[in-house]
């Protein structure tokens, strides 16, 4: 059939803009096509007999073959003849067509897209129906584009809705840029969200808050670059195009589009299909993180104190998981563009800030990406990336003491902001004229303190992980990097530092230089190149570790970590006989989420549990966790199959912990008597603090078996610290005379009731008939010193209940007063 006899009416009146030339070249046409089917491999268009016809003809024959090419086209997608007549010899014709430059008139472009704009389907779509009139118009002048505008404004709203598909069409990011290039002449604001389409919740703030200046003429030629960045790493003819691009405006405009980035979270969207509702979380769209990619990248030629923080941040927040946690990135694309562009910028500066993304990050490859980053800065300075990190920790301006103050302003290590008065006495408050005389100081220390906030929980970390991993320096590199610098130091100087072999003390200064002092008093000074590490309780006589907590809280010295009260875990006769697995902390009912998030905070990883789709995960996972000399730890975990429907068939709520066991670099499982001593009990201690803070055990409205035997069972190691520090902590107490410390359980006596609150769960019971009380914490046990940032926070939980207790009669909340009164 010809492609005029298969013309539907309503497009009848086409006939009569084709000369006669034209319709005897779609007869010749129409006579030389044929059928071919689905064959594969398709002829090249030149052996087919309508490329055999065609061979020697003219610009006009050609342009008349387009026009017949498209109307086959449309005529193979209509009710006429079916989707299921389109051939792959067909698919070659646009292809050949496009290629050529053609002269068309103003006439036969505006026909030849009403012919690809009129496809019956809207849904049918195929990226060979638009390569003729998208390369047809891209031979015009600029000036001669206008009157297509609607046609090419159509065309692309309709492929955005089909998005999923054409987002990987050549014709389509050449349809893209037609458009940019008309729309900055009339529409500058919708050439910018031509560029970035509106996908996900960052692209709708940019429509919203930034399109204008997106699309001026200062900016639009490098947000163009911007959006060709969709290489994993930019070629150096990228970067000196965006550098020759970059104007200030542009720079400007990226710096403020970019700064919004850190503060930005993902989309959660549900969609209800009949009975089933389907979750979608979207960070970044694919279209919108190239963009970023691009604004990244032009950091590359910028030398402005604001590239490296900001990048750092970045870095964090779209390195890290959905919801801030878990071993995947929000972003990977993003965050490895921050990390490559601090990487080639160098300097003391960029460590700090790979420093951070080591501390929060758990997505395998952008942790990998920082390591080479280290290691490649490491290299040129012919240290070991650990030692690097040591000597490039900021100061930020900071005295020996901790603090910066100028003109009565007063910046704290911890990141506060006070004013000292004429007399000396520190005020939390800022004078009104002080704020307004000093406008500029108080926004530089605001900021700095904002840098400071974000460096500290990353060097605690780094010197929790040193402890676990038994790492050694030289006294001198521990004075220097360490107990000198005003950030490291406030943790530094509250540790135990031990001499390899040695004895350990506590840091004192005297004379201008570093001596360790043990309980005793006894002073030691080290030699400069004599190695020490910080102590850990694992090898120590239980007189020494005793010795430690009573002189620590002798002194009111709260450590940053536990160390002194560190738990030790050692191989028991169950594990023993198990030989290659712990069951230590199998069979505990988790909170998914919150375990999920303080595992991956650990530096735990592949833990991805889910109903019913890959973006969930499966019924059963393995956390893993790497330590030094290549063990890793595997830790199992499975969902219960029937709490399918009460999570609504997606993310999971709770989660059943198995059994842990130890793996070589070969994947082979190691006795668990071959771990060595250090590494099973820090990875046990992570399992005990997982349990310990998010088992459902702790629910304080629980019920049932699990929750009756976590909630007043037997004391882990976790609890049997706790126990231990509130032997201590008792005596110095103001209800020290109403309490008594059982072997489970410390026993308040209240002026109504005597209650027993125990010392792993924190649950309470009534004497005397074991009466459960249900008490939900308000965190105010604050008011009593403890030795430790205790994680989880159960010893203050605890605390503030005995408290609370030990004053039963004076309680108003009626919550608990219509439990504890007959």
């Amino acid at each position: 059939m010809g492609v005029l006899d298969a013309l539907p009416a309503e497009h009848r009146g086409w006939l009569g803009e084709l000369d006669a030339a034209t319709l005897e070249a779609f007869a010749r046409l129409d006579a030389a096509y044929t059928f071919s089917g689905s064959a594969w491999p398709a002829h090249q268009f030149a052996d087919t007999p309508v490329g055999r016809l065609t061979a020697q003809w003219n610009d006009a024959g050609w342009r008349a073959m387009a026009l017949w090419t498209q109307m086959r086209l449309h005529m193979v997608w209509s009710q006429v003849d079916g989707p299921e007549r389109y051939c792959w010899t067909l698919g070659a014709f646009p292809r050949a067509i496009a290629r050529r430059a053609l002269t068309w008139s103003a006439r036969e472009l505006d026909l030849l897209w009403r012919i690809t704009l009129a496809l019956p389907d809207p849904d049918q779509h195929f990226e060979d129906l638009y390569r003729i009139p998208v390369a047809a118009t891209r031979l015009l002048p600029m000036a001669e584009r206008a009157p297509l505008l609607p046609h090419l404004r159509q065309v692309h709203h309709t492929l955005e809705e089909q998005s999923g598909l054409t987002d990987r069409w050549d014709v389509k990011h050449a349809l893209d840029t037609l458009l940019v290039d008309q729309l900055a002449v009339c529409d500058p604001a919708a050439a910018a969200r031509v560029l970035v389409p509106l996908r996900d919740g960052f692209a709708r703030l940019i429509h919203d808050e930034y399109a204008g200046r997106l699309g001026a003429p200062s900016a639009l030629p490098l947000a163009r670059r911007w959006s060709t960045a969709t290489s994993a790493n930019p070629s150096d003819h990228w970067r000196e195009e965006a550098a020759r691009r970059a104007t200030p405006e542009a720079v400007a405009l990226a710096r403020e589009i970019l700064g919004r980035l850190p503060a930005y979270r993902e989309q959660v969207v549900r969609h209800r299909h009949h009975e089933r509702e389907r979750t979608v979380v979207t960070y970044l769209h694919k279209r919108t993180g190239v963009l970023l990619r691009g604004m990244i990248w032009t950091c590359d030629s910028l030398t402005e104190p604001w590239v490296t923080p900001l990048l750092g941040d970045i870095a964090v927040a779209a390195g890290t998981g959905i919801g801030g946690a878990g071993a995947n990135a929000r972003s990977e694309m993003v965050a490895n563009a921050a990390i490559g562009v601090l990487a080639r910028r160098g300097g003391p500066e960029v460590i700090a800030q790979m420093a951070r993304v080591q501390a929060k990050v758990r997505k395998k490859s952008v942790l990998a990406a920082v390591a080479r980053a280290l290691d490649d800065v490491a290299a040129q300075t012919g240290l070991s990336p650990e030692r690097l990190l040591d000597r490039t920790v900021p100061d930020f301006g900071l005295g020996p003491d901790g603090t910066r103050t100028e003109h009565g302003l007063r910046l704290s290590v911890e990141g506060g902001i006070s004013y000292v008065d004429p007399s000396g006495e520190v005020r939390k408050s800022i004078p009104t004229a002080v704020r307004r005389e000093h406008a500029g100081l108080l926004a530089e220390l605001k900021a700095t303190a904002k840098e400071l906030r974000k460096t500290l929980p990353a060097e605690r970390f780094r010197i929790e992980r040193a402890l676990a991993t038994e790492r050694i320096w030289r006294w001198s590199e521990v004075c220097e990097f360490f107990l000198d610098h005003p950030v490291t130091g406030a943790f530094a100087r509250n540790l135990i530092w031990e001499i390899l072999q040695g004895p350990a003390g506590l840091a004192v200064l005297r004379d201008g230089g570093w001596e360790l002092t043990d309980p005793a008093g006894r002073r030691i000074q080290p030699y400069p190149r004599t190695p020490v590490r910080l102590w850990h309780p694992i090898d120590k006589p239980v007189e020494e570790v005793r010795a430690w907590r009573d002189h620590l809280l002798g002194l009111g010295l709260r450590q940053p970590f536990k160390q002194a009260f560190r738990e030790v875990y050692v191989l028991t006769p169950a594990e023993e006989r198990a030989y290659d697995r712990s069951r230590r902390f199998s069979g505990h009912l988790l909170r998914y989420g919150q375990a999920k998030a303080l595992l991956t905070e650990r530096g735990w990883t592949g833990m991805s549990l889910g109903h019913w789709g890959p973006e969930y995960g499966s019924g059963e996972a393995e956390a893993v966790k790497e330590w030094p000399g290549g063990l890793s730890a595997c830790w199992d975990f499975d969902l219960d199959p029937d709490s399918a429907p009460g999570d609504g068939f997606g993310t999971a709520s709770i989660c059943l912990s198995g059994v842990l066991r130890f793996v070589s670099p070969r994947g082979e499982v190691v006795p668990l008597a071959e771990v060595p001593p250090l590494t099973l009990s820090e990875a046990l201690r992570d399992a005990d603090l997982a349990v310990g803070v998010t088992s459902t055990g702790l629910d304080p409205h629980g019920h049932g078996e699990y929750w009756q035997s976590y909630g007043f069972g037997e004391l882990t190691e976790s609890g049997q610290i706790r126990r231990d520090a509130l032997a201590r902590l008792l005596p110095r107490l103001a209800i020290a005379g109403r309490c008594t410390l059982l072997d489970r359980f410390l026993r308040v006596r209240g002026d109504l009731r005597t209650y027993r609150i125990h010392l792993g769960s924190g649950n309470i019971l009534m004497e005397p008939n074991d009466a459960y009380l249900c008490i939900v914490p308000q965190g105010d046990g604050d008011r009593v010193f403890l030795p430790f940032e205790e994680d989880g926070g159960m010893l203050s939980v605890i605390l503030s209940k005995a408290f609370l207790l030990a004053a039963d009669a004076e309680i108003t909340d009626p919550s608990i007063t219509r439990q504890i009164r007959p």
